[in-house]
């Protein structure tokens, strides 16, 4: 089992460096062909972010682990709002100015309900799996003329700044956008490798490697992101990297997956996974929004969602894998 471990923690250091090589080419690709920083942000990079789990999905589900991919998804979510932005609010409260975002957290909101309603029959169909990519096209369309047509919102200038901040000649940018892809693709095969070889050691279901260790590796691009971000201070940049991404996340790579391999979900992914990711939705809508003025995640809120994060975390391990 040593080796697994060796190869989940190299998969994991190479799937982080790889992604955010493969989110700069890709970055800068784009902006020499004239793509507006708004849309490089909010597709390129939120792409870019969640590129590690849709391939570690992708792969799990071609080579029979589904609940790998079920579990990476969720558990991300899980991870991005509780952990993410739970530490970051911690460090540094975190300030939501953007129109963009204050739209997008009840459509996450509805997104989440609309995940939890497919697994009510226990079974992710390709037919759910297609809702779920024309859901995400749509969505994604609404997100950038949403953007492209609110003049001077937060959001759009925190990533035009971003976007300036990339430099690099154009065959370098092109270079290194496809070596970032073909090492996320071979590190993230790692990654599933030594997921399977533990979860068989520890006689655990694949889902609960994919909602613990797995998710909580492919979400450190997030973290890094967000805490930057903040450290920055773009705070609209942190909280809209963690919307995009549980976007990208219940529409794409679960839909990615379920279109390779429709399957079975077990009962307590609704109940337990689905419900907790739910209810972490929805209360970072209440911290966040900003009824009265601009929304914000005070220390004490993000001390809330750490706390979430622990105590569901300590549940799977106590009660599931020990």
């Amino acid at each position: 089992m040593s080796l697994a471990f060796a190869a989940i923690v190299v998969g994991l250091i190479f799937l982080v460096w790889s992604a955010d090589k493969f989110i700069e080419g890709a970055a800068i690709t784009a902006k020499h062909f004239g793509m507006s920083p708004l849309l490089i942000g909010m597709v390129i990079v939120g792409f870019g972010t969640s590129a590690p789990e849709m391939v570690v999905s992708a792969l799990a589900s071609l080579q029979g682990n589904p609940g790998i991919a079920l579990g990476n998804a969720y558990g991300s979510n899980i991870t991005n709002i509780a952990l993410i932005l739970g530490l970051t609010a911690v460090i540094s409260p975190i300030l939501v100015h953007s129109q963009v975002l204050r739209k997008e957290m009840p459509v996450l909101i509805a997104i989440t309900a609309l995940a939890a309603f497919q697994l009510v029959d226990g079974q992710l169909s390709r037919l759910d799996a297609v809702v779920l990519m024309v859901v995400f096209f749509i969505l994604m369309g609404w997100s950038v003329y949403q953007g492209m047509t609110s003049k001077d919102d937060t959001l759009g200038n925190e990533m035009q700044g971003e976007v300036d901040a990339y430099s690099m000649p154009l065959k370098k940018a092109i270079f290194w956008l496809v070596v970032g892809l073909v090492i996320l693709v071979l590190s993230s095969r790692l990654l599933v490798w030594g997921a399977v070889d533990i979860a068989v050691a520890l006689g655990v279901s694949d889902l609960i490697i994919g909602l613990t260790i797995v998710a909580i590796g492919t979400s450190l691009p997030e973290l890094a992101s967000s805490l930057m971000a903040v450290k920055k201070g773009e705070h609209d940049m942190a909280i809209g990297n963690v919307i995009g991404s549980n976007m990208f996340n219940t529409l794409t790579v679960v839909g990615i997956a379920g279109l390779i391999s429709p399957m079975a979900v077990e009962p307590d992914v609704l109940r337990r996974d689905v419900a907790v990711m739910a209810g972490l939705t929805i209360l970072l809508f209440i911290f966040a929004y900003g009824f009265r003025g601009p929304g914000r995640i005070n220390r004490i809120e993000g001390g809330v969602l750490l706390t979430a994060f622990v105590a569901y975390t300590t549940y799977l391990i106590t009660t599931v894998i020990l």
